[in-house]
């Protein structure tokens, strides 16, 4: 367990001075209502207190931490309740503070005016010094917290929720769960529920640190730029919040909701005068919990009204992933006429609905010099001009329909992985894993690839060994595809990523991207050996047909 000392030292510390003791008291300007003053006539719920110490191999390895439990009077363990998860939860446990929740869920619970709830307040870990008491502990918070990146919801998930389950139950169901926190603990609560939609769907943000301390500063690009998840967000800030060296929390704040709105979100916010405080936030605190949990269990939605790009001319209305079951496979590519083709332990594989149809002998020796042993990133022109990637010599293969087979070194290439060539047949695109830029070759009519150019920026998860890319193809309007782990991000001709679809799952690494089907408007993936495919709304293009023109970029 940690020690008072050791307590007292992460609160003057650790914890700064924009989320101080001051953080969680009441304002005089910012009132709280009779929803946060205790009501005998009510059920009352139970508050304990429990510590939770993480072990050597843990995501947060040898951390401490507090955390106590609500569980409502109202709660039965043969229907499992919903579940709110607080960050820096000893200031929303307490009855005395800002936010006084056990207080707030008793009313709103009696009342129905929210579901019945448990709630878990959580600490960020503290790792004890290895040198005894006379030495500082690593406090944790920051970096649990302010970062990008799925691993603070993995810990919550994979970890601490189900510590908690040992003594009592709660919803799987994403729907009936919610996520809070205050400056860092609020990024960190839109960050869980950003990274798994699976675990959370509902936020309550205040005063969130948005801004460039861990890279909070991306999401207000991140989520223009994402296929919209199915979030609730409620955000607070005041317009005197801080403004120092990571950047201006009240214009941050603004930003988040421009883009969350831009995208379409379920959104509420309340914007006040106020600074680095809890007060406006205590004070708004049943009404965010009566809004998060309006028309419950009705689902929360994703993106209605979206005005992104990706939404309003790639993705198709109710569309999304599902899987082609097809055992392992290794390498994918698709022909002339949309079929696309798998390479199984088994041999090659036309992929059918939800199963793959091995091919003849005669149609295996015709297909397998479109697949190599490390990447199916084989393409050819209309006019015979065929070029291979070979990703252990770092080198592009050329072969014109007559002549000799031609070698191009990859100069400061790392990890080439993919290729394909833009619609009208001129420019030849080569992804490395490693890079952030995916390269544009200039090919002429003797095919030969020159005037290189790093061109198309990609986005980068948080502590990436790179961009991930493993495929890459085009539509006719001559956008490019690069598929990552992060997503499949979608290019226009000018370089830019004007949208990110979402990936089905967590992943690990990319093999393959191409478009199939008779209209060739199904995008295929293969992933961590398995193949998914999804309807989109555009039109792929197959290099081996006549060339197309597509309209000229918006620079």
């Amino acid at each position: 367990m940690i020690s008072r000392s050791w307590l007292g030292r992460w609160l003057a510390f650790c914890v700064p001075a924009m989320i101080s003791a001051a953080v969680w008291t009441q304002a005089e300007e910012y009132p709280l209502g009779p929803d946060s003053q205790f009501n005998p006539s009510v059920p009352h719920g139970t508050v304990t207190k429990h510590t939770f110490t993480t072990t050597t191999t843990s995501l947060l390895p040898g951390t401490h931490r507090d955390y106590w439990v609500y569980v409502p009077r109202q709660y039965s363990p043969t229907k499992p309740p919903c579940l709110m998860v607080f960050q820096d939860g000893g200031g929303y446990v307490s009855t005395n503070g800002s936010f006084r929740a056990p207080i707030v869920f008793d009313n709103l619970i009696a009342r129905g005016e929210m579901p019945v709830t448990i709630g878990v307040f959580i600490n960020p870990g503290v790792l004890p010094s290895a040198q005894g008491t006379n030495a500082l502990p690593r406090y944790n918070r920051s970096y649990e917290y302010d970062g990008l990146g799925d691993r603070y919801a993995r810990f919550l998930a994979e970890e601490f929720l189900p510590e908690v389950r040992k003594s009592i139950h709660f919803t799987d169901d994403p729907n009936g769960r919610a996520i809070a926190g205050a400056s860092s603990g609020a990024i960190a609560a839109f960050t869980a529920a950003w990274e798994r939609p699976d675990l959370f769907r509902r936020v309550f943000s205040t005063i969130g640190t948005y801004v460039g301390l861990r890279g909070g500063n991306a999401y207000p690009i991140l989520i223009r730029k994402t296929e919209p998840k199915p979030l609730r967000v409620f955000l607070q800030d005041g317009s005197n919040d801080q403004n120092i060296y990571g950047g201006n929390w009240w214009i941050a704040n603004l930003d988040m909701h421009s883009a969350l709105e831009f995208s379409g979100y379920e959104l509420e916010k309340a914007w006040g005068t106020g600074g680095h405080d809890s007060k406006q936030a205590g004070s708004v605190f049943p009404d965010a919990l009566r809004w998060l949990w309006k028309d419950y269990p009705t689902p929360v939605n994703a993106g209605h009204g979206s005005r992104q790009p990706l939404v309003r001319e790639v993705l198709s209305a109710g569309e999304a992933w599902s899987p082609v079951a097809t055992g392992l496979v290794r390498q994918i590519w698709a022909d002339e006429n949309g079929a696309v083709i798998a390479q199984t332990p088994q041999g090659l594989q036309r992929l059918e609905d939800f199963h793959g149809v091995p091919l003849s002998g005669a149609e295996t020796r015709r297909l397998k010099p479109h697949f190599s042993t490390l990447t199916a990133a084989f393409v050819t022109r209309q006019d015979g001009h065929a070029y291979r990637l070979d990703s252990a010599t770092r080198k592009v293969s050329h072969q014109p329909p007559s002549g000799r087979l031609q070698h191009h070194t990859l100069t400061g290439f790392e990890m080439p992985t993919a290729l394909c060539l833009s619609p009208d047949q001129t420019l030849l695109y080569v992804a490395d894993r490693r890079h952030q830029l995916i390269t544009s070759f200039q090919v002429g009519r003797d095919g030969v690839p020159t005037l290189e150019q790093p061109y198309f920026h990609l986005h980068l998860p948080d502590d990436a060994d790179g961009a991930g890319v493993g495929g890459l193809c085009v539509d006719t309007a001559g956008r490019l595809y690069a598929a990552t782990p992060m997503g499949i991000q979608v290019f226009d001709q000018a370089g830019r990523v004007n949208g990110i679809i979402a990936p089905p799952q967590r992943i690990s690494k990319i093999e393959g991207l191409t478009f199939g089907g008779p209209t060739r408007n199904q995008l295929y993936l293969l992933a961590d050996g398995r193949v998914w495919r999804r309807k989109v709304q555009t039109r792929g293009v197959f290099p081996a047909t006549a060339p197309i023109l597509p309209p000229s970029p918006r620079l």
